[in-house]
């Protein structure tokens, strides 16, 4: 289940998540087991009083993201948590960042290339099938019941990890919550494909809206990535994100 049809080693990984974005997108990796830089003033309140492994977990995100930074020939600068928790990128900047026990993953673009960016990871187990449920629709279930049953799970994790992903992107100009099934997802697992589908509307985003992504399993871990995308005109007023 991944883009390419095969499970890439650790080391290339870096590599395969920024090939699941076709606009200009940096990648950074990050150990949230090993130790990291202290956070900027600006970011040390969200963490004040955070157990260890949520403070480890920020301090790599932080770290990745500061690689990212300085790859794209920017100064490394604070990205504080806001009250939501959502990351408050710098003027010009945009960016997502993700985490599992293991590893830490930062992407960042110039607003100016990609109004927003969402990139989900999750180990590339089943998932539990008590969750199916509330995370699925029913047409997701009804795809997921004509899969393969040994491979019913690993797409359920795919779907769920799907949707984080989307919800991230969508987040980022919304400023909306979701729900789970405010979205639907259509997955390849063949070409590494996704679509997210809006079900209900939301600031910026109408209903039956969609955004695409592609997806990969490397490394254990499954990963998902979308790259909003600005209007193919000047002349459109509304940013076009499907």
């Amino acid at each position: 289940m991944t883009a390419a049809g095969t499970i890439s080693p650790p080391l290339l990984l870096e590599g395969d998540i920024a090939a699941l974005f076709a606009q200009p997108v940096t990648v950074a990796l990050a150990d949230p087991a090993a130790p990291q830089p202290a956070p900027f003033a600006a970011e040390a309140c969200a963490i004040a009083s955070a157990r260890d492994k949520r403070r480890r977990e920020f301090l790599a995100g932080r770290a990745a993201v500061r690689a990212a930074m300085r790859r794209m020939g920017h100064p490394p600068a604070a990205v504080p948590a806001g009250k939501d928790r959502a990351p408050v990128w710098p003027s010009g900047l945009t960016g997502s960042i993700t985490h599992s026990d293991t590893l830490c993953v930062a992407v960042l673009a110039e607003t100016a290339q990609v109004p927003a960016l969402g990139i989900d990871i999750e180990p590339a187990e089943p998932l539990a099938p008590d969750l199916i449920a509330e995370i699925c629709t029913l047409s997701e279930r009804a795809w997921l019941s004509a899969q393969p049953e040994a491979v019913r799970g690993l797409l359920a994790r795919l779907v769920f990890s799907a949707k984080e992903c989307a919800y991230k992107c969508q987040y980022a100009l919304s400023r909306h919550m979701l729900a789970f099934h405010d979205l639907e997802i259509t997955a390849d697992p063949e070409t590494g494909q996704f679509e997210a589908t809006f079900l209900r509307a939301a600031p910026c985003f109408g209903q039956g809206a969609r955004l695409y992504g592609r997806h990969l399993t490397a490394g254990g871990h499954i990963v998902t990535g979308i790259a909003a995308r600005h209007p193919a005109t000047t002349q459109e007023r509304r940013l076009s994100l499907w």
